[in-house]
C-alpha cells in the first residue's frame, strides 16, 4: 500500500493511507544500513501486518520533492504563513525572517493577513503594498466573518502545506472553519498516536481530504537560517534584483556603499523600508555571529 507519514515517535511511523485510516508502523532496517531516516511526510509503500490493529512495516521510500532541517519534513509544496491584521499588530520582523527562511529552502509562500473583521481597508492596502512589491502573494481573510476563506480553501486544496504564524492570529479558528470534519479525525488519530501525547511537541501532519495535508510549524519565533553567510542574505529578498544594475560596485551589500540602487530605490519608495530596515538588522546578526 502507498501512503504518507504524518508523524514519527520513538521508532514508529504513523502512515496515513490517504483515505481516513492511519497505521502505525516501523521502518525496515535496511534504512538504517543505508543512513536514510523516514521524514513527516514522506509517501512511503508499506505492508499491512495486522489490518484490525492497523500495525505495518515501511518497505520503500518514494522519491522525496524537497526536505527541510528545521522542523524536520519532506515534501512541502508551499508555506502558508498567517498573521493577524491587527489584535496583535504584524511583527513584520519575524515575518520577514521565515520569508528569507523559505526563500532559501525555496519554498513557494503565501502571506495570508487575518481578523480583517477588525481594522481598515487602508491597512490592508499598506501590507499588500510592501509585499506583492515583493514579490509575494498576500491574501486577507476574517474566520469571525469567514471572508477569504475560500481562495485559501483553492490554494491548500491537493497540496502538502506549512502552516505558519505566531500564537493567537487565528490559525486553529481557521483550519477548523475550513475543514470542520478535520477536528473529529484528528482526535480520532491522536487516540492512535497516544504514544507521543506527552512527550515533547513533535512536527505532524494533518490529512485535510483531497490530498491535502496541513502541517502546523513548530518554533515559528525562532526561525532564521544560522548557517547563511551575510554576503549572500541580499539574494533571499527578491525585490532587490530588479535594482541592483544601479549599484556602483560589483558585490554590493547594500548597507555602507555610496553609491547602491536598493538605497536610492528605499529613498523612492520602490523597495519598503521596513523590509530594508529587517534586512539590515539580519544583516549585522549574521556579521556579528560569524565574528564570534
Amino acid at each position: 500500500m502507498k501512503g504518507k507519514i504524518i508523524k514519527g515517535i520513538a521508532g514508529f511511523y504513523y502512515v496515513h493511507d490517504g483515505i481516513s485510516r492511519v497505521y502505525e508502523c516501523k521502518a525496515k532496517g535496511i534504512f538504517r544500513n543505508r543512513k536514510i531516516k523516514p521524514l513527516v511526510g514522506d509517501d512511503v509503500q508499506f505492508d499491512v501486518l495486522d489490518e484490525g490493529d492497523g500495525e505495518g512495516n515501511i518497505t520503500e521510500i518514494l522519491p522525496r520533492k524537497n526536505s527541510l532541517v528545521r522542523p524536520a519534513v519532506a515534501n512541502i509544496d508551499q508555506a502558508l504563513v498567517v498573521f493577524s491584521i491587527t489584535n496583535p499588530e504584524p511583527n513584520l520582523n519575524l515575518l520577514d525572517r521565515f520569508l528569507v527562511m523559505m526563500e532559501y529552502q525555496e519554498i513557494p509562500v503565501v502571506i495570508c493577513f487575518n481578523k480583517t473583521d477588525l481594522t481598515a481597508k487602508e491597512d490592508e492596502e499598506t501590507y499588500r503594498k510592501i509585499y506583492e512589491s515583493a514579490g509575494y502573494r498576500v491574501i486577507f481573510t476574517s474566520t469571525y466573518e469567514k471572508s477569504g476563506l475560500e481562495e485559501v480553501k483553492k490554494l491548500i486544496t491537493g497540496k502538502t502545506t506549512a502552516l505558519a504564524g505566531p500564537s493567537g492570529v487565528g490559525k486553529s479558528s481557521m483550519t477548523n472553519r475550513l475543514y470542520p470534519e478535520a477536528a473529529m479525525e484528528t482526535g480520532s488519530i491522536s487516540e492512535k498516536i497516544k504514544r507521543g501525547k506527552h512527550t515533547t511537541r513533535h512536527t505532524e501532519l494533518f490529512f485535510l481530504g483531497d490530498e491535502t495535508y496541513m502541517m502546523d510549524t513548530p518554533g515559528f519565533s525562532s526561525m532564521y537560517v544560522e548557517e547563511m553567510e551575510e554576503k549572500d542574505l541580499k539574494d533571499y529578498f527578491p525585490e532587490f534584483a530588479a535594482y541592483e544594475e544601479a549599484c556602483r560596485f560589483l558585490g554590493c551589500v547594500h548597507i555602507g556603499e555610496r553609491v547602491c540602487g536598493i538605497k536610492e530605490a528605499v529613498e523612492e519608495g520602490k523597495i519598503s523600508r521596513s523590509r530594508y530596515e529587517n534586512y539590515c538588522l539580519m544583516y549585522q546578526e549574521l556579521k556579528d555571529k560569524r565574528r564570534y
